[in-house]
Formats: structure tokens, C-alpha cells, sequence
């Protein structure tokens, strides 16, 4: 938040946060559910629907150079990616 806040300050104070992203999301942990839990106190109604799954092709991507949905466009984080794409266009129609 200092970072958002510095950023506002120095370049524009009307920037809001669109929402929050939450990724290498795994709902089988415990611990994912207690980050949810916290990040959706701390930003009500902000936080995203869709989530960006915990996935090993989706973490090789960057080595290879090239986005997920390019290197493995079958791959859970693709479709997720995509379906966040969806949802910020959804909201600001």
C-alpha cells in the first residue's frame, strides 16, 4: 500500500485500485484459505472472482520468454488469465 500511495503522490492522485488479484492460488491448503479470508477484510469489494491457480507450466513461462497463453494456451493459468480479461472488461462496460 506505501507503494500505491507513493505512486498516487508523485503521478496521479486520482488512481484508484481496480481490484486485487489473488494468485498461486491452491484452495486444497488451508493457508490459502485463511489469505483469502484476510485480503478479502482488508479490501472489500475488491477483490477479483476470478483467481490465478498455482500451476508449473504457468511459472516456466517467463524462462522461456513468452506469455502463458503462448507457451501453453491449454494450461489453467491461460484460461484463467483470460477469464480475468473478461471480468475487468465485464466491469467496466
Amino acid at each position: 500500500m506505501n507503494s500505491v500511495r507513493r505512486v498516487k503522490r508523485q503521478y496521479n492522485e486520482q488512481l484508484e485500485i481496480e481490484g486485487v488479484l489473488l494468485t498461486m492460488y491452491d484452495g486444497r491448503l488451508n493457508l490459502t484459505q485463511q489469505v483469502v479470508n484476510e485480503v478479502k477484510k482488508y479490501f472489500p469489494r475488491k477483490v477479483f472472482a476470478t483467481v490465478i491457480p498455482r500451476a508449473v507450466r504457468l511459472s516456466e513461462a517467463p524462462s522461456f520468454g513468452k506469455p502463458i497463453e503462448y507457451f501453453d494456451r491449454n494450461n489453467k493459468g491461460a484460461y484463467a488469465y483470460s477469464a480475468l480479461a473478461e471480468e475487468i472488461l465485464r466491469l467496466n462496460a
